[in-house]
């Protein structure tokens, strides 16, 4: 395993992110412990949740009560692992159960802690961007969470660079470190955070953490599947692949022609990627675990880079994006 600083942090993380996200709902609690174990015999020990992963309505937090039973069964599994999890989603209609107001962050802190059969989170993130709470009542309830010791780092998911910036500048004015990852949709085929959310990323010593990092499945070989008879897809998943058709055959052919599987050369080009911290995986399977490690073998050259960007174009930082 290869391993990184997590941002600005001392944090060491795998570069690849195991997210649990499918445990539960898409993967048995049985099969879900094995991928763990397995994840941590490959020694990935960055794991990833959220309070409302594993269902709907009375099954949410079922993933991080199956990742709770297995820290239970000991062996150093807790210690081994840098664990983060998120707040944001309504958890019940009740009010005040959504958000990241201080009262929601306190029960929510705590009744994640409790799921999950821990004392602390490393990694604490905010899902989304919540508009109606001033920062400094974040940020006072993110501080007591660290002076309490119950989380560590503070992250986000799904901001925007001026969000970012944001965020930073309310932190610094209370000599509060702020936050240290900021979890994105990123991929080849959908690189939006290039233009503000990564250049801010950079500049405050941000990790990036991209999920979706083969956008659906699509950019792990999806045409040789459909054509081996190995995937069949229907309905919107089969009209995103018609209107990508041309740009997926070249991706997969040039992957063919470096001599290395789809799938592994979009989370070798994430890892190479500025800013980014590691790409989170979601397995079902504990094939899918395994093909995923291979990505960390991939050496791809600067021609490999920019063959890359001639497939999947991306963006300038901005105003040079848009503007002269």
């Amino acid at each position: 395993m290869k391993y990184t600083n997590l941002g600005r942090t001392g944090l060491t993380v795998s570069q690849l992110c195991l997210g649990t996200m499918n445990f539960g709902p898409e993967t048995d609690e049985a099969t879900s412990h094995s991928i763990m174990d397995a994840a941590l015999g490959h020694e990935i020990n960055f794991f990833d949740t959220a309070n409302r992963y594993g269902g709907k309505n009375d099954n949410f937090g079922r993933t991080e009560e199956i990742i709770g039973r297995w820290f239970a069964k000991g062996g150093g599994r807790r210690e081994k692992v840098v664990l983060a999890t998120k707040l944001y989603g309504e958890m019940d209609p009740w009010p005040n159960n959504k958000g990241v107001s201080a009262l929601n962050i306190r029960r929510a802190v705590d009744a994640s802690l409790k799921r999950m059969q821990t004392d602390y989170i490393d990694l604490y993130q905010m899902h989304h961007i919540d508009r109606s709470t001033p920062w400094e009542e974040v940020w006072q309830a993110m501080e007591v969470l660290v002076t309490q010791g119950k989380i560590l780092y503070v992250g986000s998911s799904n901001f925007g660079g001026w969000h970012i910036a944001q965020a930073q500048g309310a932190a610094q004015a209370r000599n509060f470190m702020g936050l240290v990852s900021e979890q994105s949709i990123y991929n080849l085929l959908t690189r939006d955070i290039e233009r503000e959310v990564i250049p801010a990323s950079l500049h405050y010593g941000i990790g990036i953490l991209p999920w979706s990092p083969l956008h659906g499945g699509i950019l792990g070989g999806i045409i040789k599947k459909e054509r081996d008879s190995k995937r069949r897809l229907e309905g919107r998943s089969k009209e995103a692949l018609d209107a990508l058709r041309p740009q997926i055959e070249a991706y997969e052919n040039f992957c063919e022609s470096i001599g290395y599987e789809p799938g592994d050369v979009a989370l070798a080009w994430l890892i190479a990627q500025p800013a980014v911290t590691a790409p989170i995986i979601g397995p079902r399977t504990m094939d899918q675990l395994t093909q995923s490690l291979k990505a960390l073998d991939v050496d791809l050259s600067p021609a490999h880079l920019a063959k890359l960007d001639e497939i999947f174009p991306g963006y300038k930082t901005s105003p040079e994006d848009y503007a002269w």
